[in-house]
């Protein structure tokens, strides 16, 4: 008989994908590939070891093309990621080097390459770039298969072999796992299979984003509690909380299977709002735009009602490219985004690298502070060909649909006006070589330094727009590092200093006549809706999944409500 179940607990992670699901664990288990330890003989021993490389790579890419070919629209797009990982020459470089010059066996230098990537994601802030992480590792332990040194993944009872109850009926099954790969839940087609639950794992990564894509629910980055867990523990997850709860009694149980049933029902409703224009009670249009990446992001925005972008991550295009991308390949890149926009803005971001954030082409120098130090618009600025070149590409790229140029980091007026004369010098190439290009692309600044909320109103007389960054902003004015587990409960949004300074920035654009978007996880923040809609925000930009709840919000209220909302907190600081 079954006797090791865990008590009934409650552990927290990251709610990752919405919604009740109540069934039974199945625990997920793999064995990781360990290392050979072993040095190559001689040359031909070191040939050998690169051909097997090469077989192993073309294995894999035959793999992902095969899940591509029978996968829908929006999972293969993720799936294309991890070709374009597989085949970047900066891996295959980094792999022949350990093989060629380090003598290790492929299987080493596989497992090397692949650490030493996946670190770099890892330590990145921005969640989306971070969450690129487990494509890196899925990837990795692809090649290391099809080298013959990992089995695949198996759902299997625990290892005392006990399994009563894993099937008493409940029939639904939660996977319940250290970390759930993209391609391993594209993988595991089974109806039966409604959530899963991970150790580790961010909101963005991939399996999150399959999840939300196939309607299971994720509690993600649950921590070590969750290695307790047993095949066959009654578990429950709330997608939305991050709660899970694992054998609960009678009462715990019922109140989820009610919180279920009326979660589906809010879900149906929301459904229907996907073409509703965004609008109040008492008629005030509001713009609800998504943060994107790439097209995988824009068409997943779209599917959940996005009106536009407010944010497109130039960073990922080059941070995939062995090199820094042509004009041409940038200009094919925007096309192909304004082009699948049908006709809606895109805010198109200027390279925001440095910090966190590396480019292994570009000599950065190594600083005791880089994210005070040399990144975003400084490089920009400083680096003018490079600068030049994504401009002049998102320029040519404007006539295929409406566009708008954001500048990052800006703390002063010098590095507005100096942008914009080399806009004007992108410009004046442009006509020289008789290219078509859009000449009226509005230009703005993220508000993403105290400094630029400081002087929101000498700003705005130089830009057509401003973008409120909110992740930066609460770090830089609460000198708190968000990643930094020891003081992270410091980082507060909702802090008075942070507050004070959104409001004066939103009220800045509306005396000077230009409109003010935010595009910080703020934004898709239901708790901060009312209170930035009181404050006059007029474009809220998001992750593509958080949505349709702040549409919700916008479309159950009235703009004089949300002003005494927001009247009342302000006052209240």
């Amino acid at each position: 008989m079954y006797c090791h179940k865990m008590k009934k607990s409650e552990l927290h992670g990251i709610g990752a994908s919405p919604g009740i699901a109540i069934g039974r664990a199945h625990v997920l288990h793999r064995r990781q590939a360990a290392g050979t330890g072993r040095s190559l003989a001689n040359e031909a021993v070191v040939e050998l070891e690169v051909e097997k490389y090469a077989v192993a790579v073309q294995r894999s890419l035959e793999e992902l093309r095969e899940i591509i070919t029978g996968a829908e629209a929006a999972v293969a797009e993720i799936v294309e990621v991890q070709v374009e990982f597989l085949q970047d020459p900066q891996l295959e470089e980094a792999v022949l080097v350990k093989i060629r010059e380090e003598k290790k066996t492929a299987e080493d230098a596989v497992q090397e390459a692949i650490g030493q990537w996946r670190q770099l994601f890892e330590h990145m802030e921005d969640e989306y770039l971070r969450a690129r992480a487990a494509d890196i590792e899925d990837i990795g332990q692809r090649i290391l298969k099809n080298l013959g040194r990992e089995n695949e993944l198996i759902i299997s009872v625990a290892e005392d072999g006990a399994d009563d109850g894993a099937d008493d009926g409940a029939g639904d099954i939660i996977l319940v796992a250290p970390d759930i790969r993209p391609t391993d839940l594209i993988a595991l087609d089974s109806k039966r299979i409604i959530g899963f639950a991970t150790q580790i794992g961010g909101a963005t990564s991939h399996a999150a984003i399959v999840a939300r894509l196939r309607g299971l629910t994720a509690v993600v980055g649950c921590g070590e509690g969750l290695g307790r867990i047993r095949n066959g523990d009654r578990v429950i997850l709330d997608g939305e909380t991050g709660a899970v709860w694992v054998n609960p009694d009678a009462g715990i149980l019922d109140g989820y299977e009610g919180k279920k049933a009326a979660h589906l029902e809010t879900k149906e409703r929301l459904k229907k709002l996907k073409n509703t224009a965004v609008m109040t009670t008492d008629g005030a249009a509001i713009q609800l735009l998504a943060n994107i990446g790439g097209e995988e992001d824009l068409v997943k925005a779209l599917e959940c009602g996005a009106t536009g972008v407010g944010l497109l991550r130039t960073e990922l295009l080059f941070m995939q490219s062995p090199a820094l991308p042509s004009e041409e390949e940038q200009f094919s890149f925007y096309k192909k985004i304004l082009l699948r926009a049908a006709k809606r803005t895109v805010t198109i971001r200027t390279l925001d690298i440095g910090g966190d954030k590396t480019l292994p082409y570009l000599e950065l120098p190594k600083e005791e502070n880089p994210f005070l130090g040399y990144r975003a618009i400084r490089i920009s600025l400083k680096q003018k060909d490079l600068f030049l070149t994504q401009v002049k590409a998102i320029l040519r790229a404007g006539i295929f649909g409406p566009c708008r140029i954001l500048l990052p980091m800006i703390t002063n007026l010098q590095e507005v006006r100096q942008a914009k004369t080399l806009i004007g010098e992108a410009k004046a190439e442009l006509s020289n070589r008789q290219l078509p290009f859009d000449p009226d692309i509005p230009v703005g600044v993220m508000i993403e330094v105290p400094s630029a909320a400081l002087i929101a109103d000498l700003l705005a007389k130089e830009v057509e727009f401003f973008s409120i960054g909110t992740n930066d902003l609460c770090q830089y004015v609460l000198a708190v590092d968000r990643m930094n587990e020891e003081i992270k409960a410091l980082y507060d949004p909702f802090h008075p200093a942070v507050l004070r300074l959104i409001r004066e920035v939103i009220a800045q654009g509306h005396r000077h006549g230009i409109p003010v978007g935010m595009c910080g996880e703020m934004a898709g923040d239901p708790q901060a809706t009312l209170l930035l809609l009181g404050m006059g925000l007029e474009e809220f930009s998001m992750n593509a999944p958080s949505i349709p709840a702040i549409k919700h919000i916008i479309l159950d209220t009235s703009l004089a409500h949300a002003r005494a909302i927001c009247d009342q907190k302000m006052s209240s600081l």
